[in-house]
Protein backbone atom coordinates (compact mmCIF):
# COMPACT_ATOMS: atom_id res chain seq x y z
CA UNK A 1 0.00 0.00 0.00
CA UNK A 2 1.39 3.36 -1.00
CA UNK A 3 0.69 6.41 1.13
CA UNK A 4 0.61 9.82 -0.49
CA UNK A 5 2.72 11.66 2.09
CA UNK A 6 2.80 14.85 0.05
CA UNK A 7 -0.99 15.12 0.20
CA UNK A 8 -1.00 14.28 3.93
CA UNK A 9 1.57 17.00 4.61
CA UNK A 10 -0.40 19.47 2.49
CA UNK A 11 -3.61 18.72 4.41
CA UNK A 12 -1.81 19.06 7.77
CA UNK A 13 -0.30 22.41 6.80
CA UNK A 14 -3.65 23.61 5.43
CA UNK A 15 -5.31 22.73 8.74
CA UNK A 16 -2.53 24.42 10.71
CA UNK A 17 -2.86 27.61 8.67
CA UNK A 18 -6.65 27.65 9.04
CA UNK A 19 -6.47 27.10 12.79
CA UNK A 20 -8.33 30.15 13.97
CA UNK A 21 -7.54 30.73 17.63
CA UNK A 22 -6.58 34.36 18.14
CA UNK A 23 -5.04 33.76 21.57
CA UNK A 24 -2.98 30.86 20.26
CA UNK A 25 -1.61 33.12 17.53
CA UNK A 26 -0.73 35.79 20.07
CA UNK A 27 1.10 33.27 22.24
CA UNK A 28 3.09 31.84 19.32
CA UNK A 29 3.79 35.38 18.12
CA UNK A 30 5.16 36.32 21.52
CA UNK A 31 7.30 33.18 21.75
CA UNK A 32 8.86 33.58 18.32
CA UNK A 33 11.29 36.28 19.49
CA UNK A 34 14.54 35.24 21.19
CA UNK A 35 14.56 38.22 23.57
CA UNK A 36 11.03 37.51 24.76
CA UNK A 37 11.88 33.84 25.31
CA UNK A 38 14.94 34.91 27.34
CA UNK A 39 12.72 37.18 29.44
CA UNK A 40 10.31 34.31 30.08
CA UNK A 41 13.22 32.01 30.97
CA UNK A 42 14.44 34.50 33.54
CA UNK A 43 10.96 34.96 35.00
CA UNK A 44 10.63 31.19 35.28
CA UNK A 45 13.78 31.11 37.41
CA UNK A 46 13.06 34.28 39.44
CA UNK A 47 9.58 35.09 40.65
CA UNK A 48 8.90 38.80 40.32
CA UNK A 49 11.68 40.83 38.71
CA UNK A 50 11.81 44.58 38.22
CA UNK A 51 11.87 45.85 34.66
CA UNK A 52 15.28 47.46 35.15
CA UNK A 53 16.69 44.12 36.36
CA UNK A 54 15.11 42.32 33.42
CA UNK A 55 16.65 44.81 30.99
CA UNK A 56 20.25 44.53 32.26
CA UNK A 57 21.49 41.54 30.23
CA UNK A 58 20.10 42.80 26.92
CA UNK A 59 21.93 45.03 24.46
CA UNK A 60 18.75 46.98 23.76
CA UNK A 61 17.29 50.11 25.30
CA UNK A 62 14.85 50.10 28.18
CA UNK A 63 12.05 51.26 25.81
CA UNK A 64 12.94 48.26 23.61
CA UNK A 65 12.54 45.92 26.57
CA UNK A 66 9.25 47.63 27.41
CA UNK A 67 7.96 46.87 23.90
CA UNK A 68 8.83 43.21 24.37
CA UNK A 69 7.03 43.24 27.71
CA UNK A 70 3.97 44.78 26.03
CA UNK A 71 3.85 41.86 23.57
CA UNK A 72 4.24 39.33 26.40
CA UNK A 73 1.53 41.04 28.42
CA UNK A 74 -0.85 41.20 25.43
CA UNK A 75 -0.35 37.44 25.03
CA UNK A 76 -1.17 37.01 28.73
CA UNK A 77 2.24 35.50 29.50
CA UNK A 78 3.24 38.07 32.14
CA UNK A 79 1.68 40.40 34.65
CA UNK A 80 3.07 43.75 35.75
CA UNK A 81 2.36 45.82 38.83
CA UNK A 82 3.76 49.00 40.24
CA UNK A 83 4.84 49.63 43.81
CA UNK A 84 6.13 53.15 44.25
CA UNK A 85 8.51 53.73 41.34
CA UNK A 86 9.29 50.05 40.75
CA UNK A 87 7.41 48.00 38.16
CA UNK A 88 7.67 44.29 38.83
CA UNK A 89 7.03 41.56 36.26
CA UNK A 90 5.85 38.02 36.97
CA UNK A 91 5.39 35.01 34.68
CA UNK A 92 1.89 33.70 33.92
CA UNK A 93 2.46 30.21 32.48
CA UNK A 94 -1.22 29.23 32.06
CA UNK A 95 -1.61 30.72 28.55
CA UNK A 96 1.16 28.37 27.34
CA UNK A 97 -1.09 25.34 27.90
CA UNK A 98 -3.12 25.91 24.72
CA UNK A 99 -0.06 25.97 22.42
CA UNK A 100 1.32 22.88 24.14
CA UNK A 101 -1.98 21.07 23.66
CA UNK A 102 -2.05 22.15 20.02
CA UNK A 103 1.52 20.92 19.43
CA UNK A 104 0.81 17.58 21.14
CA UNK A 105 -1.77 16.80 18.46
CA UNK A 106 1.08 16.75 15.93
CA UNK A 107 3.58 14.92 18.12
CA UNK A 108 2.87 11.59 16.43
CA UNK A 109 4.29 12.99 13.19
CA UNK A 110 7.72 13.72 14.60
CA UNK A 111 8.05 11.12 17.38
CA UNK A 112 8.62 8.21 15.01
CA UNK A 113 11.09 10.27 12.98
CA UNK A 114 13.06 11.17 16.09
CA UNK A 115 13.08 7.51 17.15
CA UNK A 116 14.46 6.52 13.73
CA UNK A 117 17.10 9.25 14.00
CA UNK A 118 18.18 7.96 17.43
CA UNK A 119 18.43 4.39 16.07
CA UNK A 120 20.52 5.62 13.13
CA UNK A 121 22.85 7.54 15.44
CA UNK A 122 23.31 4.47 17.63
CA UNK A 123 24.11 2.29 14.58
CA UNK A 124 26.62 4.82 13.31
CA UNK A 125 28.25 5.09 16.73
CA UNK A 126 28.53 1.29 16.91
CA UNK A 127 30.12 1.18 13.44
CA UNK A 128 32.61 3.88 14.40
CA UNK A 129 33.59 1.98 17.55
CA UNK A 130 34.10 -1.26 15.60
CA UNK A 131 36.30 0.54 13.07
CA UNK A 132 38.31 2.11 15.87
CA UNK A 133 39.18 -1.26 17.45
Amino acid sequence: MRVDTRNAVHETVRYMVKYNDFQLGRTFGALVDQTRRAILDRLEREDGVSISELAKPFAITLPGVMKHLDVLEDAGLITRWKEGRTVTVRLRPDPMRAPLDWLRRYERFWTSRLDRLAEYAQREESRARRKGR
